[in-house]
């Protein structure tokens, strides 16, 4: 076990067991999940008249460790957040506690403290990493990691990873763009003169699991964000193949007017309720 790791308990493996179930289609354990109750971030389902009233069973769970329990060694993350906003810290720290690794990262920054990304690149958990904004006070962990050749790190202006997740969702062969013509940026990249001017052709990004954070979701999975937490989740959920969601609370369907949906549920296969409001 490494340093920092605890020991998994009776309710991991429980959780873990309920991931599975839930895949293989068991409404034995949709039903337990069902009959319990929001307290604290466990999962539940509304009721009306003794009828389930519209909770997608597929996609709840009941913790942050079954919620996760589809990412494998080697995938691609993605992960939402700016700074400390947005930042799914629940579903990280799962991660953390699972030990995957070999991770292939797609995020803003790499994250500060002890927490969330940061904790990732403690425990050596990330061999590459794309980002923006890398480097800044607090990060230690990721210099570290980059240091000794443990993490590979390619760097991607704000604007342009944003626009190759965008690609990725809309299912665009890429993107142009006029930064980074003529710099090291360009290396081995295509470059395509429009009237006149070069551009720098820029591939989509794509994940294999995005986590991302949002404030309210309804029971269907339509996700709405808070303020600045929005951030990059909202397109990280359109652009891999498995979008897990760490909601604050959960609204029965139709609660959420339609002009408030930031997220629609068709991007959203799996979601966690904190209960919290850590990372916006």
């Amino acid at each position: 076990m490494q340093p920092g790791r605890r020991q998994s308990t009776a309710q991991d493996v429980d959780d873990e067991r309920e991931a599975r179930t839930l895949a293989r289609g068991d409404d034995r354990s949709a039903r337990r999940i069902v009959e319990t109750q929001l307290v604290g971030g466990v999962a539940h389902g509304f009721e009306r008249k003794g009828h389930l009233v519209g909770v997608r069973l597929d996609k709840l769970r009941s913790s942050a460790t079954a919620a996760i329990a589809e990412v494998r060694d080697g995938d691609t993350l993605m992960v939402g957040g700016f700074g400390d906003a947005g930042v799914p810290f629940a579903l990280l720290d799962a991660l953390v506690e699972r030990g995957v690794k070999d991770l292939t990262v797609i995020a803003n920054n790499c994250g500060t403290g002890e927490r969330g990304l940061a904790a990732l690149f403690r425990h050596r958990m990330v061999l590459r990493v794309f980002a923006s904004f890398p480097a800044q006070p607090g990060n230690h962990h990721f210099a570290e990691s980059y240091r000794s050749g443990q993490t590979e790190l390619v760097l991607v202006p704000q604007g342009t990873l944003v626009e190759r997740i965008r690609a990725a969702g809309a299912g665009l062969g890429g993107v142009l763009t006029p930064t980074g013509v003529g710099t090291l940026v360009a290396e081995g990249k295509d470059v395509i003169v429009v009237d006149d001017r070069p551009y720098l052709l820029e591939k989509p990004l794509h994940a294999d699991v995005a986590l991302v954070k949002a404030h309210v979701a309804d029971a269907s999975g339509n996700l709405r964000y808070r303020l600045s937490s929005r951030n990059f989740n909202p397109i990280m959920a359109t652009a891999a193949r498995l979008t897990i969601a760490e909601v604050e609370s959960l609204v029965e369907l139709g609660a959420l007017d339609p002009d408030d949906v930031h997220t629609p549920g068709v991007y959203v296969d799996r979601m966690f309720v904190s209960g919290g409001a850590s990372g916006g």
